[in-house]
């Protein structure tokens, strides 16, 4: 993709709290209005490459280099004020755990309103009934009698249709969707997902959703980016990551979750556990779990190629091909 196109530019970012290298040389870009679903296991870098991207990890404990470009514009270079200012209105953020992201003494719907009277200059008689639009618009029923109820008044649904409203309310360019079905059961997680789509297609809106599911990636994504060990590992439109998987990380992920191409056979898990950040292995990071692993695979780390369908392994011509 031309740089000229991107809304969003992530270049070779790397993130280390101490000695500990969280994010390692990521770089991907975001056109205006798509979806990158980011994937990985627990621990991958996934939601630290997000806190970055949004300016939100401490400077005192962690070190971020590399370069994150919004419209040209490497935010990285700016101060904290004018980075605050520049992205402000532009990227937004849903997290993982809405209950404890929500003021537990603030109602749902004042929380809401709060965003768009400090930041949208709004009165607060408009920003009660612009509050109560976004309510109606993330589908909370009757939105109107819902607006003094308090977070744990609400399902874990509700919840997290909150978040979404709060993050929408300022109509950014970019949102940020860090697991946000995490822990909901099987039809609200459908009912969140049509929901981004949905105001994904209506509004334009570009889209980083954090995942660990494939399945839901392949099924919102426009792309997708595998990440494992801090590293984008496998990287492609979401059909060609899907379907004709390159890297062995990638199809261990797709073989041990349930899929109906798989119903009736034996799901195989990854053997092992991921690195530890202290003590990643030489090579290939994840040659020490990896069924191919050969002697090349333990001296060089495989580099990842920038464009179409790309995995960061000395066999993928190999893998891809069975």
């Amino acid at each position: 993709m031309a740089e000229q196109d991107a809304l969003l530019d992530v270049r070779d970012l790397h993130v280390e709290f101490g000695r500990l290298p969280a994010v390692r040389g990521v770089s991907f870009t975001l056109r205006p209005g798509e979806t990158l679903a980011v994937l990985g296991e627990s621990g991958s870098g996934k939601s630290v490459t997000a806190q970055a991207v949004m300016g939100l990890l401490d400077a005192r404990r962690s070190e971020v280099r590399g370069e994150i470009r919004l419209d040209g514009v490497d935010l990285l270079s700016l101060g904290r004020r004018e980075r605050r200012r520049r992205q402000r209105h532009r990227i937004a953020m849903v997290f993982q755990d809405a209950l404890a992201a929500l003021n537990p003494v603030a109602s749902v719907g004042a929380q809401i309103a709060e965003v768009l009277r400090v930041h949208g200059n709004q009165s607060k008689s408009a920003a009660r009934k612009g509050a109560i639009e976004l309510m109606d618009r993330v589908r909370i029923p009757a939105a109107g009698s819902r607006y003094d109820s308090y977070p744990h008044q609400l399902s874990g649904g509700m919840r997290q249709r909150i978040m979404i409203a709060i993050a929408l309310a300022l109509e950014p360019e970019i949102l940020i969707a860090d697991e946000p079905t995490t822990a909901l059961d099987v039809t609200v997680q459908a009912q969140i997902l049509q929901l981004l789509t949905e105001l994904r297609d209506d509004t334009g809106t570009a889209l980083i959703f954090i995942t660990h599911d494939l399945s839901v990636s392949a099924e919102i994504a426009d792309r997708i980016a595998v990440m494992y060990s801090g590293r984008i590992v496998e990287t492609g439109s979401a059909a060609d990551v899907y379907r004709h998987s390159n890297h062995p990380y990638t199809l261990g992920l797709l073989n041990s979750v349930p899929r109906v191409a798989t119903r009736g056979k034996r799901l195989t898990p990854i053997a092992g556990s991921p690195p530890s950040l202290s003590a990643l292995p030489p090579g290939c990071s994840f040659h020490p779990r990896c069924p191919r692993s050969a002697e090349i695979c333990l001296r060089e780390e495989p580099v990842l190629p920038l464009d179409g369908h790309g995995s960061a392994c000395h066999f993928a011509l190999e893998v891809g091909s069975v």
